[in-house]
């Protein structure tokens, strides 16, 4: 029997052990699926913290709950390690590692190169590896694909590498692993049909495509598409500003038609591990192949720059209270990078906070789901309770993060001043209170 059948035999008959290297928002989710389906999952993180408090069945991730982890970890069908010598016995491996990018843009690849140095090392034949990690086109074929050519097994036929970009929405109460589509495709026929083997035990739909490079641009075009539209409307809402309307009136506006036309809002600026990185990944390679991505270029500008714009709204607020920021007391009210979840990557109240600090302004954060966040090598904040004193003794409120569980008309009854961003307040009484919009 060759070793594509005996692999594809072992997933449908969930024989197959499956392991998951990073168990951060995106391999843990995984991990869960896998092992709800009833297969052997071994997660691999160099985090001993989270090893640890999986181990002892409980979860670091709002959107899985610490009861689901125990019941996986009692049946055997979870375990969490630190030891990459576990790869020994795994029939998949599932990358599922950061990819950050370097101060002056360019990929970071580290962390892929580190895993696929541990990968290597237990590398045996009848073993699936599949890159997840957000990534340019070219990777797999660049980085994981040479180092597996580099052993005596041949792709294809010994061992099967493939690419399979995470779709994970942190916070999404719709759309989770099971029902959002998954896009993948391998070196060669036989990866691209074991990968998709494995997927299809937990996933509705798993879409084929021709190549890991294909699988890679896909998941760049779905961010590169919602960064330029994002950057767009951010563009919008500062014309509308200067010419006295009101941006989020006119794009509900045209989303009246029922064709030719997609809302898409403005905001304080992109955050999230995608959104802002994954486009600068597409520009980076095309930068390489001796090509502008201008449209990514230009959205990234408008994009990174909507923190200063916030504080100019600010200042401009606060002046026309006959205030300097400068001594002034501003609260943030939101700083994870979307609502309802605890996740500050690349947040823009990451970059406000600092902005407005540089300017003399004395600021507190309030956030129900992040307790401290880290500013720089040396500063740390921590959150502050939502009460009466904190508002009362605050010279502007701004939102940046619109969490469901604040309550809004409380903070606009006991605020004088308002910046909100994201435009909560529209729906609320404003009262006597002053509130600015983006």
């Amino acid at each position: 029997m060759s070793y594509k059948q005996m692999l594809i035999d072992r997933v449908n008959q969930r024989q197959a052990t499956v392991a998951i290297i990073g168990l951060g928002y995106v391999g843990l989710p995984l991990a869960i699926e896998f092992a709800t389906e009833g297969l052997h999952v071994i997660g691999i993180d160099i985090d001993e913290t989270k090893i640890a408090t999986l181990n002892d069945g409980k979860s670091y991730i709002p959107d899985i709950a610490s009861a689901q982890v125990a019941q996986l970890i009692q049946s055997g069908h979870l375990e969490a390690t630190s030891d990459f010598s576990a790869l020994q016995r795994a029939d998949t491996v599932n990358i599922c590692v950061p990819t950050p990018l370097l101060e002056n843009n360019d990929p970071d690849m580290s962390y892929i190169i580190s895993a696929m140095e541990s990968i290597i090392t237990h590398l045996h034949a009848g073993m699936l590896i599949i890159l997840e990690s957000t990534t340019y086109p070219g990777t797999t074929q660049e980085i994981i694909q040479p180092r597996v050519e580099a052993t005596d097994l041949t792709i294809g036929e010994d061992v099967f590498v493939a690419f399979s970009g995470e779709r994970i929405d942190p916070g999404n109460k719709t759309y989770g692993i099971r029902n959002t589509p998954k896009v993948t495709g391998g070196i060669t026929p036989n990866c691209t049909e074991i990968a998709v083997a494995l997927y299809s035990l937990t996933i509705e739909n798993v879409v084929a495509v021709s190549s890991p490079a294909a699988a890679e641009m896909t998941k760049l075009v779905e961010n590169t598409f919602r960064a330029v539209n994002i950057g767009l409307v951010n563009e919008i809402a500062i014309m509308c500003d200067k010419l006295g309307l009101d941006a989020w009136e006119i794009i509900d506006a045209a989303a009246t038609k029922p064709f030719g036309f997609m809302p898409f809002y403005p905001g304080p600026g992109l955050g999230g591990h995608c959104i802002p990185i994954d486009p600068l990944y597409l520009s980076w390679k095309l930068k390489s192949l001796h090509y502008n991505a201008r449209f990514i270029e230009l959205a990234d500008h408008i994009n990174s720059s909507m923190p200063r714009y916030v504080v100019d709204k600010v200042v401009d607020a606060l002046n026309d209270d006959a205030k300097a920021l400068r001594g002034s007391r501003v609260v943030i009210i939101g700083v994870a990078y979307k609502p309802d979840i605890d996740d500050v990557r690349e947040s823009p109240a990451l970059d406000v906070i600092p902005l407005l600090q540089q300017k003399g302004a004395d600021v507190a954060y309030h956030d129900p789901y992040v307790d401290r966040i880290r500013l720089g090598a040396e500063q740390t904040m921590t959150s502050q309770p939502l009460d009466r004193e904190l508002l009362n003794d605050a010279d502007c409120v701004v939102i940046i993060t619109h969490h469901s569980t604040v309550d809004w008309q409380s903070v606009i009854d006991q605020s004088q001043l308002v910046v909100d961003t994201r435009h909560i307040t529209a729906a609320y009484t404003p009262g006597d209170t002053r509130i600015i919009g983006l």
